[in-house]
This record gives C-alpha cells, sequence and structure tokens, in this order.
C-alpha cells in the first residue's frame, strides 16, 4: 500500500502521548473550561460579582451556589425563572516546528430554568443548569497533528480528519432549605446529574507503542495492531456531531449540603459542600477505532466505556456584608479536589470477543483554590450594579497539558447589572473577561493559549 508523505514538519514523537487525553465539556449544552471544567459563577446576579454567592441570596441559582440562600426570601414567594449563558473562548496552540492553530470552538450556549417556592420555614423547588466542561475543536488538515512517527520510529502522516474533543455535565436539582432560627438557615440537595463527551483523535503508533509497552494500553486488540506491520497511527471516534449532546453518555446524582448564619443584621456567613458525583461510565455503543500500519489497516466499531469520569468534591466560605441599602460586598473561597476526581482518563473499547482495548492516560490535576469578590451598588431601589473577580489556581500539570484541553485560565474580571421592571418582573445581565494566559507542555513542547469572554442573562417572575 502507498501512503502519502506528510509534508508537515515533524513533532518529537512524545508530543502525541498526550492528544488522547482531550476530552470534557458540559452537558444539556457545551461550555468551555473557567475553574478548570467549573464555571466561574452560576447566575446573573453571582455572574457580575465575580462568582461569589454563598452567603446572599443570589436567585434561583443558589441550587448551583449555596442552597441555604434559598431560604433568605419572604414567606409565601414563589420565584421563576429563566437564563441563559454564552461562553466564548478564544484557544490556540503552537509548536515552533509545526507552526500554530486555533481552536473553531468560540461559542457555546447554556440554557437555564429553575421554580422556588418559599412557604413557611421552607424554600423548596427545583431547577435545571449546566455544570461545567471543556473541549476544543482543531478541525480537519491542522498543521499541529498532522504527522508522527511510527512504532518504528519513521516520519509518518496521522489521517488529516478533525480534532476536537467535547465534554460537559448538567444537573436537575431537588433543593430543601430550612429557616431553624431567626439566624440560621440550612440546606440539604439531591442532584440527578448526566453527562456527555465526544472524542475524536489519533495517536501514532510510537505513542501507542511505549503506552503498550508501559502496560498503559493492554488488551486483545493490541495483538491486532501488532498484526499490522510498522504502525503508523490508530483513531478513535465518537461524536454525535450535536451541540447539545455527546455520543457517550452516563447518569448519576450527587448532593449538597448548604448553611447561612446572620452574625449581624448586615453580615452574613455562607458554607456550603458539594459531594463528588456518583456516575456510571459513560458508555456508547457505536464507536469507531480505525489504524494503518505498513502492512494494511483495520477498522472497527464497537462499544466504548470511560471509567469512572467524576465531578470532584467542592466546599467553600463565604462572607456576604450589607452596610446600608445601597451597598452590598461579597466573597467567598472554595477548594475544588481535581486531584481525586482527575487522577487518571480511562476508556475501554470492545469490538467482539477477545477483541478489545484498555487504555489508561495519566492527568495528576491539582486541587484548586478559588477566591471570588464582588460588589453591589444600587444607584436606585430598582437598579443594580455589580462588579467583581475571580482568582485561581491553574490546576494542570505541565507534563499532562494538552492543547486539546488546556484548563489553564486563572483570573475573571466580571461586571453586571439588575433592573426591576416591576414588582414581578426582573432582568439580570453579566459579562466576564478572562485575559489570556499561556502554559506550555513540558513534554511535547506545545504551548496552548487561551483567553474567554461569557455573557449571561436571567429573567425572573416573582408571584
Amino acid at each position: 500500500m502507498t501512503y502519502r508523505t506528510p509534508t508537515a514538519p515533524r513533532l518529537p514523537s512524545r508530543i502525541r502521548f498526550l492528544l488522547p487525553a482531550a476530552l470534557c465539556l458540559l452537558a444539556a449544552d457545551s461550555s468551555h473550561a473557567t475553574n478548570g471544567m467549573n464555571l466561574e459563577a452560576y447566575g446573573a446576579k453571582a455572574g457580575g460579582m465575580g462568582g461569589a454567592a454563598f452567603a446572599y441570596d443570589s436567585g434561583n441559582s443558589g441550587v448551583m451556589n449555596n442552597p441555604a440562600t434559598l431560604a433568605l426570601r419572604p414567606d409565601k414567594q414563589n420565584d421563576f425563572g429563566l437564563g441563559l449563558t454564552l461562553l466564548a473562548p478564544n484557544v490556540s496552540a503552537s509548536h515552533p516546528a509545526a507552526g500554530s492553530v486555533d481552536s473553531n470552538g468560540t461559542a457555546y450556549w447554556m440554557p437555564t430554568i429553575g421554580y422556588i417556592r418559599n412557604q413557611g420555614d421552607f424554600a423548596y423547588g427545583v431547577a435545571m443548569m449546566a455544570q461545567g466542561g471543556m473541549g476544543t475543536e482543531y478541525g480537519a488538515g491542522s498543521s499541529l497533528f498532522a504527522g508522527g512517527m511510527s512504532a518504528l520510529g519513521n516520519p509518518v502522516a496521522l489521517s488529516g480528519q478533525e480534532i476536537r474533543s467535547e465534554v460537559g455535565f448538567g444537573r436537575l436539582m431537588f433543593p430543601l432549605a430550612w429557616k431553624a432560627n431567626e439566624r440560621l438557615n440550612l440546606a440539604g440537595q439531591i442532584d440527578l446529574v448526566w453527562a456527555g463527551m465526544d472524542l475524536q483523535m489519533d495517536m501514532d503508533g510510537n505513542t501507542l507503542a511505549g503506552m503498550m509497552g508501559s502496560g498503559l494500553a493492554t488488551g486483545g486488540i493490541t495483538g491486532a495492531l501488532a498484526g499490522l506491520g510498522d504502525l503508523h497511527y490508530a483513531r478513535f471516534d465518537f461524536s454525535d456531531n450535536n451541540d447539545m449532546t455527546g455520543k457517550a453518555k452516563s447518569y448519576g446524582w450527587g448532593y449538597k449540603l448548604g448553611a447561612v448564619f446572620k452574625a449581624t443584621d448586615r453580615l452574613n456567613l455562607g458554607l456550603t459542600y458539594h459531594a463528588k458525583t456518583r456516575m456510571g461510565d459513560m458508555k456508547t455503543d457505536d464507536a469507531h477505532l480505525s489504524a494503518v500500519g505498513s502492512g494494511g489497516s483495520q477498522a472497527m466499531t464497537g462499544e466504548l466505556k470511560v471509567l469512572n469520569f467524576q465531578w470532584p468534591e467542592t466546599y467553600g466560605i463565604g462572607l456576604a456584608w450589607t452596610p446600608n441599602e445601597k451597598w452590598m460586598w461579597a466573597a467567598d473561597i472554595k477548594h475544588i479536589g481535581w486531584s481525586d476526581a482527575m487522577k487518571d482518563f480511562r476508556m475501554q473499547f470492545v469490538a467482539g470477543p477477545g477483541m478489545d482495548l484498555d487504555v489508561t492516560m495519566p492527568q495528576n490535576w491539582r486541587d484548586q483554590t478559588v477566591v471570588a469578590v464582588g460588589v453591589q451598588y444600587k444607584p436606585t431601589s430598582d437598579l443594580a450594579l455589580r462588579f467583581g473577580a475571580n482568582q485561581s489556581s491553574n490546576p494542570v500539570p505541565n507534563d499532562t497539558l494538552n492543547p486539546l484541553f488546556p484548563a489553564i485560565v486563572e483570573r475573571h474580571y466580571t461586571a453586571g447589572v439588575g433592573y426591576r421592571l416591576d414588582p414581578a418582573n426582573s432582568l439580570a445581565g453579566a459579562v466576564t473577561y478572562a485575559p489570556e494566559v499561556s502554559a506550555t507542555s513540558s513534554v511535547t513542547g506545545i504551548t496552548s493559549y487561551h483567553s474567554q469572554m461569557s455573557l449571561r442573562v436571567n429573567y425572573n417572575h416573582t408571584f
């Protein structure tokens, strides 16, 4: 057989080692990485205040922030809310020998809906919102992914097809908040969680052979790949080409706990705990694995599972100070346990009896501390102006940094506005700017660049 001679400059063989780990983007829609995979804020009110929302009423979005804040509202109040978030990332990757390429994933939309009723000492209801995620779309024919090294160390062309990854999480939430007394609110919440994933990715023969040699790739298919002679590459491909879902899906649950304590009439303290999810394996019955070698090619269709992919444990503390009717100041600190949830990425492919492949890709993310601060000023009783900032550490180590999901953003600057149209209806909007950051993989030499804009709009009807 004859194969196209690659025209793109050759990258060192280890550059492909991390490409398969390129996963992750949202649920119910598609989003992009902010605080790791977490959105930096939930709801337009918190979105204007840097994401800080643990100790004051942030609207129905309290189901994602601290459900105990839902009990801060008056008795016999019902709130129905609709929201829409646009995330507009600007991501690119470059290498001195292969040039640069921009991600085509530049606009992701996320709708939200929620209903909360306050009755007596309790607040309860239901809401559906996107949690977060990440991913990139580099399209077909990118020079950065055009060529690699074969199992025997020869320069070879890869598939030239589209390279992308997308993962997302969404939640359907059922909160119950209780006014324990005049000073203390407590809450518990059950979340039904779903996730979706698409992955279209080439892995060159040299990388795959190294993974087999180190025990990171095992199974009967490894023998079949050896029969193709000098292995050029293998391609993993499962995608439903839908911006709202992923081809591989999983379902599960989680829970949240919360408390708000009124230290004084002007100062609130908020505490919240979000448990690590309990998700089943992501699964699709229609995944494709193809391989090309010097002695031929092979294509297989089968079942693919992504094993134990979970949303991490999160906990935090917040303050909200309202010195008078015009001003409110808020600050949150939260801890996100990425080191447990993103230690490894593992997937299993089965095409039939004895035709299986088990691949493990170390990620070794670090835990993340996020600090959010915000201020609200009300020049009139109907108008609120909001500003804030959000600072976090980069959770992704340089030796596992992947251009397909560079979750490296560290800072966010926010502004927002809220306006009460009449006693029953209000609107809020917020904009977030995350300035560009860059990081270079110590293994591949590929530098990833990431900046981002976000827009949020919420409508609330009180009755």
